[in-house]
Protein backbone atom coordinates (compact mmCIF):
# COMPACT_ATOMS: atom_id res chain seq x y z
CA UNK A 1 0.00 0.00 0.00
CA UNK A 2 1.54 3.32 -1.09
CA UNK A 3 1.26 6.04 1.51
CA UNK A 4 -0.12 9.38 0.41
CA UNK A 5 0.80 12.01 -0.36
CA UNK A 6 3.73 10.95 -2.51
CA UNK A 7 6.32 13.66 -1.95
CA UNK A 8 7.77 15.23 -5.11
CA UNK A 9 8.34 18.69 -3.61
CA UNK A 10 12.01 18.14 -2.77
CA UNK A 11 13.04 21.64 -3.84
CA UNK A 12 11.02 23.02 -0.92
CA UNK A 13 12.51 20.64 1.65
CA UNK A 14 13.73 17.07 1.90
CA UNK A 15 12.91 14.36 4.47
CA UNK A 16 15.04 14.23 7.58
CA UNK A 17 17.69 11.53 7.33
CA UNK A 18 17.33 8.92 10.12
CA UNK A 19 21.01 9.43 10.92
CA UNK A 20 20.40 13.15 11.45
CA UNK A 21 17.40 12.46 13.66
CA UNK A 22 19.39 10.01 15.79
CA UNK A 23 22.28 12.44 16.16
CA UNK A 24 19.95 15.17 17.40
CA UNK A 25 18.16 12.89 19.84
CA UNK A 26 21.50 11.86 21.31
CA UNK A 27 22.46 15.49 21.91
CA UNK A 28 19.07 16.41 23.37
CA UNK A 29 19.39 13.52 25.81
CA UNK A 30 22.51 15.15 27.33
CA UNK A 31 22.22 18.94 27.57
CA UNK A 32 25.29 21.09 27.40
CA UNK A 33 26.40 24.59 26.39
CA UNK A 34 29.70 24.79 24.55
CA UNK A 35 30.48 27.99 26.42
CA UNK A 36 30.27 26.36 29.86
CA UNK A 37 33.53 25.39 31.64
CA UNK A 38 32.40 21.90 32.63
CA UNK A 39 32.25 18.37 31.27
CA UNK A 40 28.84 18.91 29.68
CA UNK A 41 30.11 22.04 27.96
CA UNK A 42 33.20 20.22 26.71
CA UNK A 43 31.02 17.46 25.27
CA UNK A 44 28.85 20.04 23.49
CA UNK A 45 31.95 21.71 22.09
CA UNK A 46 33.17 18.38 20.71
CA UNK A 47 29.79 17.73 19.12
CA UNK A 48 29.88 21.14 17.46
CA UNK A 49 33.41 20.54 16.23
CA UNK A 50 32.42 17.18 14.78
CA UNK A 51 29.37 18.64 13.02
CA UNK A 52 31.43 21.52 11.65
CA UNK A 53 34.06 19.11 10.32
CA UNK A 54 31.41 17.03 8.51
CA UNK A 55 29.81 20.08 6.91
CA UNK A 56 33.24 21.34 5.87
CA UNK A 57 34.08 17.94 4.33
CA UNK A 58 30.90 18.06 2.24
CA UNK A 59 32.19 21.14 0.39
CA UNK A 60 35.96 20.57 0.58
CA UNK A 61 36.56 23.32 3.13
CA UNK A 62 38.52 23.56 6.39
CA UNK A 63 36.34 23.40 9.53
CA UNK A 64 37.55 26.86 10.57
CA UNK A 65 35.98 28.26 7.38
CA UNK A 66 32.42 27.18 8.31
CA UNK A 67 30.14 29.55 10.23
CA UNK A 68 26.78 28.17 11.34
CA UNK A 69 23.66 30.27 10.77
CA UNK A 70 19.91 29.82 11.13
CA UNK A 71 19.66 28.84 7.46
CA UNK A 72 20.73 29.77 3.96
CA UNK A 73 18.71 33.00 4.12
CA UNK A 74 20.82 34.27 7.00
CA UNK A 75 23.99 32.97 5.33
CA UNK A 76 23.15 34.88 2.14
CA UNK A 77 22.41 38.04 4.10
CA UNK A 78 25.65 37.70 6.04
CA UNK A 79 27.60 37.22 2.82
CA UNK A 80 26.14 40.20 0.97
CA UNK A 81 25.45 42.71 3.73
CA UNK A 82 28.38 41.69 5.91
CA UNK A 83 30.92 41.79 3.08
CA UNK A 84 29.60 45.14 1.84
CA UNK A 85 29.95 46.63 5.31
CA UNK A 86 33.48 45.25 5.67
CA UNK A 87 34.42 46.57 2.24
CA UNK A 88 33.47 50.12 3.14
CA UNK A 89 36.97 50.56 4.59
CA UNK A 90 38.89 47.90 2.64
CA UNK A 91 37.67 48.75 -0.88
CA UNK A 92 35.97 52.18 -0.81
CA UNK A 93 36.11 52.46 -4.63
CA UNK A 94 34.23 49.18 -5.17
CA UNK A 95 30.57 50.11 -5.03
CA UNK A 96 28.90 47.66 -7.40
CA UNK A 97 27.26 44.27 -6.82
CA UNK A 98 26.35 41.75 -9.54
CA UNK A 99 23.73 39.04 -9.02
CA UNK A 100 22.06 36.77 -11.54
CA UNK A 101 18.45 37.37 -12.54
CA UNK A 102 17.40 33.95 -11.18
CA UNK A 103 18.81 34.20 -7.66
CA UNK A 104 16.68 33.23 -4.66
CA UNK A 105 14.93 36.12 -2.95
CA UNK A 106 17.33 35.61 -0.04
CA UNK A 107 20.03 37.02 -2.34
CA UNK A 108 17.96 39.48 -4.36
CA UNK A 109 16.47 41.22 -1.34
CA UNK A 110 19.81 41.87 0.44
CA UNK A 111 21.13 43.10 -2.92
CA UNK A 112 18.21 45.53 -3.08
CA UNK A 113 19.05 46.72 0.44
CA UNK A 114 22.61 47.44 -0.67
CA UNK A 115 21.29 49.36 -3.67
CA UNK A 116 19.20 51.48 -1.31
CA UNK A 117 22.36 52.11 0.71
CA UNK A 118 24.16 53.55 -2.31
CA UNK A 119 25.66 50.54 -4.06
CA UNK A 120 25.03 50.05 -7.75
CA UNK A 121 23.25 46.78 -8.54
CA UNK A 122 23.75 44.97 -11.85
CA UNK A 123 21.56 42.02 -12.83
CA UNK A 124 23.19 39.35 -14.97
CA UNK A 125 20.77 37.78 -17.47
CA UNK A 126 20.30 34.09 -18.22
CA UNK A 127 19.82 32.09 -21.39
CA UNK A 128 16.55 30.49 -22.52
CA UNK A 129 17.48 27.27 -20.75
CA UNK A 130 17.93 29.10 -17.44
CA UNK A 131 21.72 29.21 -17.25
CA UNK A 132 23.79 32.30 -16.54
CA UNK A 133 24.76 34.01 -19.80
CA UNK A 134 28.53 34.08 -19.31
CA UNK A 135 29.21 36.50 -22.17
CA UNK A 136 26.78 39.09 -20.80
CA UNK A 137 28.02 38.44 -17.27
CA UNK A 138 31.60 39.14 -18.33
CA UNK A 139 30.48 42.36 -20.01
CA UNK A 140 29.11 43.59 -16.69
CA UNK A 141 32.39 43.11 -14.84
CA UNK A 142 34.71 45.99 -14.02
CA UNK A 143 37.18 47.13 -11.38
CA UNK A 144 34.32 48.80 -9.47
CA UNK A 145 32.63 45.44 -8.70
CA UNK A 146 32.96 44.38 -5.08
CA UNK A 147 31.00 41.12 -5.08
CA UNK A 148 29.16 38.81 -7.44
CA UNK A 149 26.61 36.23 -6.30
CA UNK A 150 25.77 33.34 -8.62
CA UNK A 151 23.70 30.44 -7.29
CA UNK A 152 24.98 26.91 -7.87
CA UNK A 153 21.60 25.31 -8.61
CA UNK A 154 18.35 27.12 -9.26
CA UNK A 155 15.55 26.31 -6.83
CA UNK A 156 12.79 26.39 -9.46
CA UNK A 157 14.38 24.71 -12.45
CA UNK A 158 17.10 22.54 -10.90
CA UNK A 159 19.48 24.01 -13.47
CA UNK A 160 23.17 23.77 -12.58
CA UNK A 161 24.88 27.12 -13.06
CA UNK A 162 28.42 27.71 -14.47
CA UNK A 163 29.78 28.88 -11.13
CA UNK A 164 33.43 27.95 -11.72
CA UNK A 165 33.51 29.82 -15.02
CA UNK A 166 31.80 32.85 -13.49
CA UNK A 167 34.19 32.83 -10.52
CA UNK A 168 37.22 32.80 -12.82
CA UNK A 169 35.89 35.80 -14.75
CA UNK A 170 34.96 37.69 -11.59
CA UNK A 171 38.30 37.10 -9.89
CA UNK A 172 40.13 38.22 -13.02
CA UNK A 173 38.24 41.51 -12.65
CA UNK A 174 39.16 41.75 -8.97
CA UNK A 175 35.73 40.93 -7.52
CA UNK A 176 34.82 38.63 -4.64
CA UNK A 177 32.56 35.65 -5.38
CA UNK A 178 29.65 34.20 -3.42
CA UNK A 179 27.44 31.25 -4.37
CA UNK A 180 24.16 30.16 -2.84
CA UNK A 181 24.57 26.37 -2.82
CA UNK A 182 21.44 25.54 -0.81
CA UNK A 183 19.98 23.41 -3.62
CA UNK A 184 23.32 21.89 -4.65
CA UNK A 185 24.81 20.50 -1.45
CA UNK A 186 24.28 16.76 -1.13
CA UNK A 187 23.02 16.50 -4.72
CA UNK A 188 26.15 17.29 -6.71
CA UNK A 189 29.82 17.29 -5.79
CA UNK A 190 31.10 20.60 -4.40
CA UNK A 191 34.72 21.60 -3.86
CA UNK A 192 35.11 25.24 -2.90
CA UNK A 193 38.81 25.17 -3.83
CA UNK A 194 38.20 23.84 -7.33
CA UNK A 195 35.37 26.34 -7.77
CA UNK A 196 37.59 29.10 -6.32
CA UNK A 197 34.83 30.60 -4.19
CA UNK A 198 35.21 33.20 -1.46
CA UNK A 199 31.81 32.57 0.16
CA UNK A 200 29.19 29.83 -0.11
CA UNK A 201 25.81 29.41 1.59
CA UNK A 202 24.27 26.13 2.74
CA UNK A 203 20.94 24.93 4.13
CA UNK A 204 20.65 21.74 6.17
CA UNK A 205 17.05 20.89 5.31
CA UNK A 206 17.80 20.93 1.58
CA UNK A 207 20.19 17.98 2.07
CA UNK A 208 18.21 15.76 4.48
CA UNK A 209 19.15 17.69 7.61
CA UNK A 210 16.99 19.62 10.09
CA UNK A 211 15.24 22.91 9.40
CA UNK A 212 16.53 25.92 11.30
CA UNK A 213 20.23 25.68 10.52
CA UNK A 214 22.54 26.53 7.65
CA UNK A 215 26.10 27.66 7.19
CA UNK A 216 28.29 30.21 5.45
CA UNK A 217 31.67 29.19 4.10
CA UNK A 218 34.16 32.04 4.41
CA UNK A 219 37.44 31.26 2.67
CA UNK A 220 40.50 31.78 4.84
CA UNK A 221 41.85 34.33 2.35
CA UNK A 222 38.58 36.28 1.98
CA UNK A 223 37.55 39.41 3.91
CA UNK A 224 35.52 38.40 6.93
CA UNK A 225 31.93 39.67 6.82
CA UNK A 226 30.90 42.13 9.49
CA UNK A 227 28.36 40.50 11.83
CA UNK A 228 24.67 41.18 11.37
CA UNK A 229 24.13 40.64 15.09
CA UNK A 230 26.16 41.37 18.21
CA UNK A 231 26.34 39.36 21.40
CA UNK A 232 28.59 36.87 23.13
CA UNK A 233 31.26 36.65 20.44
CA UNK A 234 30.70 33.02 19.43
CA UNK A 235 31.97 31.81 16.05
CA UNK A 236 34.74 34.42 15.92
CA UNK A 237 32.12 37.14 16.41
CA UNK A 238 30.83 36.69 12.87
CA UNK A 239 27.67 34.99 14.14
CA UNK A 240 27.29 35.39 17.92
CA UNK A 241 24.80 33.42 19.97
CA UNK A 242 24.75 30.07 21.72
CA UNK A 243 25.31 27.37 19.11
CA UNK A 244 22.32 25.00 18.59
CA UNK A 245 24.27 21.83 19.36
CA UNK A 246 21.57 19.35 18.34
CA UNK A 247 20.88 21.06 15.02
CA UNK A 248 24.59 21.19 14.27
CA UNK A 249 24.90 17.49 15.06
CA UNK A 250 21.96 16.76 12.76
CA UNK A 251 23.44 18.91 9.99
CA UNK A 252 26.77 17.14 10.39
CA UNK A 253 25.20 13.70 10.22
CA UNK A 254 23.19 14.62 7.13
CA UNK A 255 26.30 16.06 5.48
CA UNK A 256 28.25 12.87 6.20
CA UNK A 257 25.57 10.63 4.68
CA UNK A 258 25.17 12.91 1.67
CA UNK A 259 28.92 12.89 1.01
CA UNK A 260 29.40 9.15 1.39
CA UNK A 261 26.44 8.15 -0.78
CA UNK A 262 26.51 10.94 -3.35
CA UNK A 263 26.97 8.59 -6.32
CA UNK A 264 24.32 6.18 -5.04
CA UNK A 265 21.82 8.97 -4.44
CA UNK A 266 22.53 10.46 -7.86
CA UNK A 267 21.86 7.17 -9.66
CA UNK A 268 18.73 6.48 -7.63
CA UNK A 269 17.31 9.98 -8.13
CA UNK A 270 17.94 9.86 -11.87
CA UNK A 271 16.12 6.52 -12.04
CA UNK A 272 13.15 8.01 -10.21
CA UNK A 273 12.77 11.14 -12.34
CA UNK A 274 13.16 9.09 -15.53
CA UNK A 275 10.35 6.86 -14.24
CA UNK A 276 8.12 9.88 -13.63
CA UNK A 277 8.76 11.36 -17.07
CA UNK A 278 8.32 8.00 -18.80
CA UNK A 279 5.05 7.57 -16.93
CA UNK A 280 3.76 10.96 -18.06
CA UNK A 281 4.82 10.27 -21.64
CA UNK A 282 3.17 6.83 -21.72
CA UNK A 283 -0.09 8.47 -20.63
CA UNK A 284 0.19 10.96 -23.50
CA UNK A 285 0.64 14.00 -21.29
CA UNK A 286 2.18 16.77 -23.39
CA UNK A 287 5.06 18.49 -21.61
CA UNK A 288 8.57 19.81 -22.07
CA UNK A 289 11.48 20.35 -19.70
CA UNK A 290 12.04 24.08 -19.50
CA UNK A 291 15.79 23.57 -19.04
CA UNK A 292 16.10 21.83 -22.40
CA UNK A 293 19.36 19.87 -22.59
CA UNK A 294 21.08 21.89 -19.85
CA UNK A 295 22.37 20.05 -16.81
CA UNK A 296 20.11 19.72 -13.77
CA UNK A 297 20.52 18.15 -10.35
CA UNK A 298 19.69 14.42 -10.32
CA UNK A 299 16.03 13.67 -9.64
CA UNK A 300 14.76 17.06 -10.75
CA UNK A 301 12.57 18.36 -13.54
CA UNK A 302 10.79 21.64 -14.23
CA UNK A 303 7.99 20.89 -16.66
CA UNK A 304 5.69 23.02 -18.76
CA UNK A 305 2.47 21.01 -19.05
CA UNK A 306 0.84 22.03 -22.29
CA UNK A 307 -2.61 23.48 -21.70
CA UNK A 308 -2.68 22.67 -17.96
CA UNK A 309 -3.16 25.21 -15.18
CA UNK A 310 -0.35 24.22 -12.82
CA UNK A 311 -1.94 25.69 -9.69
CA UNK A 312 -5.18 23.84 -10.40
CA UNK A 313 -3.32 20.61 -11.08
CA UNK A 314 -1.39 20.83 -7.79
CA UNK A 315 -4.64 21.41 -5.93
CA UNK A 316 -6.35 18.48 -7.67
CA UNK A 317 -3.62 15.98 -6.75
CA UNK A 318 -2.74 17.46 -3.34
CA UNK A 319 -4.22 14.57 -1.33
CA UNK A 320 -2.15 12.06 -3.27
CA UNK A 321 0.93 13.90 -4.53
CA UNK A 322 2.85 16.89 -3.13
CA UNK A 323 3.86 19.19 -5.99
CA UNK A 324 4.54 22.88 -6.30
CA UNK A 325 4.65 25.58 -8.95
CA UNK A 326 7.59 27.93 -8.81
CA UNK A 327 9.34 28.79 -5.56
CA UNK A 328 7.70 27.80 -2.28
CA UNK A 329 9.26 30.90 -0.70
CA UNK A 330 7.16 33.18 -2.90
CA UNK A 331 3.96 31.16 -3.09
CA UNK A 332 0.77 33.13 -2.70
CA UNK A 333 2.05 36.06 -4.74
CA UNK A 334 0.05 37.01 -7.81
CA UNK A 335 3.15 38.08 -9.76
CA UNK A 336 4.67 35.29 -11.84
CA UNK A 337 7.96 33.67 -10.88
CA UNK A 338 10.87 36.04 -11.43
CA UNK A 339 12.93 33.02 -12.52
CA UNK A 340 10.54 32.09 -15.32
CA UNK A 341 10.21 35.74 -16.27
CA UNK A 342 14.02 36.01 -16.54
CA UNK A 343 14.09 32.93 -18.76
CA UNK A 344 11.60 34.65 -21.07
CA UNK A 345 8.33 32.91 -20.23
CA UNK A 346 5.07 34.67 -20.79
CA UNK A 347 2.66 34.80 -17.87
CA UNK A 348 0.48 32.21 -19.61
CA UNK A 349 3.39 29.79 -20.09
CA UNK A 350 4.64 30.31 -16.53
CA UNK A 351 1.20 29.34 -15.22
CA UNK A 352 1.68 25.86 -16.75
CA UNK A 353 4.97 25.01 -14.99
CA UNK A 354 5.45 22.52 -12.16
CA UNK A 355 8.68 21.53 -10.45
CA UNK A 356 9.60 18.05 -9.25
CA UNK A 357 12.47 16.76 -7.14
CA UNK A 358 12.50 13.10 -6.10
CA UNK A 359 14.37 11.98 -2.98
CA UNK A 360 16.49 9.09 -1.76
CA UNK A 361 13.79 7.43 0.36
CA UNK A 362 11.36 6.91 -2.53
CA UNK A 363 11.00 3.87 -4.75
CA UNK A 364 9.95 3.32 -8.35
CA UNK A 365 6.47 2.12 -7.34
CA UNK A 366 5.63 5.36 -5.54
CA UNK A 367 6.77 7.70 -8.30
CA UNK A 368 5.02 5.55 -10.92
CA UNK A 369 1.81 6.02 -8.95
CA UNK A 370 2.50 9.75 -8.75
CA UNK A 371 2.87 9.98 -12.53
CA UNK A 372 -0.48 8.22 -12.97
CA UNK A 373 -2.23 10.69 -10.67
CA UNK A 374 -0.62 13.72 -12.32
CA UNK A 375 -1.54 12.56 -15.83
CA UNK A 376 -5.13 11.76 -14.80
CA UNK A 377 -5.53 15.16 -13.14
CA UNK A 378 -4.08 16.92 -16.18
CA UNK A 379 -6.66 15.21 -18.38
CA UNK A 380 -9.47 16.32 -16.07
CA UNK A 381 -8.07 19.83 -16.01
CA UNK A 382 -8.07 20.09 -19.80
CA UNK A 383 -11.59 18.70 -20.06
CA UNK A 384 -12.77 21.16 -17.43
CA UNK A 385 -11.19 23.95 -19.47
CA UNK A 386 -13.16 22.87 -22.51
CA UNK A 387 -10.60 20.98 -24.58
CA UNK A 388 -12.22 18.62 -27.09
CA UNK A 389 -10.90 15.07 -26.88
CA UNK A 390 -10.90 12.99 -30.09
Amino acid sequence: MIEAPIYLDGFATLPLAPEARDAMLQVWAQPGNAGSPNVSGERAARQIAHGRAEVAALIGAAPSEVIFTAGATEANNLALLGVAQRAATLYPHKRRIIVSAIEHKAVLEPANVLEAQGFELSIAPVTRDGRLDLAQFEALLGDDVLLVSIMMVNNETGGIQPVAEAAALAHAAGALVHSDAAQAAGKIAIDVLDLDLDYLSLSAHKCYGPMGIGALYVAAHAPRPMPLMHGGGQQDMMRPGTEPVALIAGFGAAAHIARTRLAEDSFHSKTLIDTVLDGLTSRQLRFRRITGEAGVVPGSAALLLDGVDADRLCAMVSRDVSLSTGSACTSGQIKQSHVLEAIGFSEADAAQVIRILCHRYQDVASVTAAAERIAAAADRSRLAAGEVRQ
